[in-house]
């Protein structure tokens, strides 16, 4: 994957040290001073062509976290790198929270710099042949959604009912859900299931387009409508038209969308007559919309001829039994084999332990984008806990935070990078052999990678990390000095 990378930081110096850096990797660099105008940039001519981001967490005006939150908003689905000097773990856990796809701590070493954007890419190119290789068009059932759980019985009970009648459905539950995989089951499942199924984000449409896109235009009818456009409800005419985020649509829009619920006639724009549509309306938010209309946000009368017959989409941290259900499909799908990817066909069972205590505030989807990122840079045919370091700083860190710490002397003050905790005796290094001469450079890293392996209890994707270097790379040096990576002992 080639494309642009998109520096943000506001220290300048620091945005002319990463140009260099990204730059020397053979990458074209893109440069903002802020989280305002790196939004700018996204949304501008030249945004397409961004691939990967470098994100400054500690920014005066809107800081690093903010332009997570604005990136998640707007579903722009770029990795995002994000680095900082307070390399705390709640930091760690906040930015991974908000979307971060790595974490590096400042001063960042090129290596460590450059394996995480190559891991970025190597990530979404893997992503985007998933996405070429899959074909939406076929019909999907409610035997498609993967769940053991009592929780999702129930939902899908109700939408097996929904689906032997034509009425308006309200789908409710937080993003990442599985919203429009029940939609797109109960259309399969219903008289319809042969007809389109079309899709509208209301959120993610500029409130300028919102009419247009949805109830059509005629050319000439607005500066830029150069052609006839015949909209969303003309387009699912006979099939099913699913409105995720419904709660997002401006007040006025709402108007026409309730005439068209109401008697199946859409008005386009700069149109002389109505159009006739038939099609199966079902809508779907992560909001309380009930509170909406309470707050003046959202059309009463609108309101009661959506919800209908509402369907409550419970989160994944409530239904965890499904958690490994769902990481065994979700690594089945993962292109095997495709750029040098091992076929990886299992999971340790700490890991998948790990997977369940965690609580999944992207719900499925989260955990789908964890699963295929693992399989994607797992080295082995088995996921552990260090395929997973994201997920592992939260959890470890929800804990480690409350945990006291033994006090310890000054020179061993627990790194901030990281949830480790040194020794009073780390950190120590020879330089010179018993005769006092200087130590080779073969001795001296025999020490440290033995000394990394201990420190970090044998993690291995974190001695590498640590050490600069690409696992690959820290697994030929324990066969050349002859290593067990179990603590580091020799194997003679």
């Amino acid at each position: 994957m080639t494309g642009s990378i998109l520096i943000v930081d506001d220290d300048p110096v620091q945005r002319r040290l990463l140009s260099a850096a990204v730059t020397k990797f053979g990458y074209e660099a893109l440069l903002a001073e802020g989280g305002e105008a790196a939004l700018s940039a996204l949304e501008g001519r030249g945004g397409s062509s961004i691939s990967a981001i470098v994100l400054d967490l500690s920014m005066p005006g809107m800081d690093g976290i903010a332009v997570l939150q604005a990136l998640r908003d707007r579903e722009i689905d770029i990795p995002v790198i994000v680095q900082t000097s307070q390399g705390s773990i709640d930091t760690v856990v906040l930015a991974m929270r908000n979307g971060a796809f790595d974490f590096v701590v400042k001063p960042a070493s090129p290596e460590r710099l450059r394996l995480a954007i190559a891991n970025a890419f190597k990530v979404e190119a893997m992503e985007a042949d998933a996405r070429r290789t899959t074909r939406r068009g076929g019909v999907i059932t409610f035997r498609d959604i993967v769940t053991k759980s009592p929780a999702m019985d129930r939902v899908i009970r109700l939408a097996q009912k929904a689906a032997a009648s034509d009425i308006p459905i309200l789908i409710e539950g937080e993003s990442g859900v599985g919203k429009e995989l029940v939609a797109r089951a109960i259309q399969g499942s219903g008289e319809r299931r042969s007809k389109p199924f079309v899709t509208v984000n209301c959120g993610a449409i500029p409130d300028n387009l919102v009419e247009s896109i949805l109830f059509g235009h005629e050319k000439g009818s607005f500066t830029g409508a150069t052609e006839k456009h015949a909209g969303k409800f003309v387009e699912a005419h006979t099939g099913t038209l699913f409105l995720d985020e419904i709660g997002d649509l401006p007040l006025d829009v709402q108007v026409k969308l309730l005439r068209a619920v109401q008697d199946g006639e859409v008005d386009p724009v700069g149109g002389r007559s109505t159009v006739k549509v038939d099609i199966r309306l079902i809508s779907a938010t992560h909001r309380d919309l009930l509170q909406q209309v309470k707050d003046g946000a959202f059309r009463e009368d609108l309101f009661y001829r959506l919800n209908v017959y509402p369907i409550m989409v419970p989160p994944l941290r409530d239904r965890r039994a499904d958690i490994p259900h769902l990481v065994r499909h979700f690594m089945a799908k993962v292109p095997a084999g495709k750029g040098g990817v091992p076929p990886v066909n299992s999971i340790s069972e700490r890991a998948l332990a790990m997977l369940q205590s965690y609580d999944w505030p992207g719900n499925i989807r989260q955990l789908e984008n964890a699963v295929f990122r693992a399989s994607v840079l797992c080295e082995s045919d088995v996921l552990t806990e260090e395929e997973f370091p994201q997920i592992r700083a939260q959890v470890e860190g929800s804990v480690d935070l409350d945990r006291p710490r033994v006090p310890a002397t000054p020179a061993a003050e627990p790194s901030d990078e990281a949830p480790f905790a040194a020794s009073p005796s780390f950190g120590v290094i020879r330089a010179l052999d018993e005769r006092g001469n200087v130590r080779t450079l073969a001795d001296v890293e025999l020490e440290m990678i033995k000394l990394a392996i201990e420190h970090y209890h044998g993690q291995m994707s974190e001695v590498a990390r640590r050490l600069g270097i690409g696992r690959s790379t820290l697994y030929r040096k324990l066969k050349e000095y002859g290593i067990e990576p179990d603590g580091g002992r020799s194997a003679s």
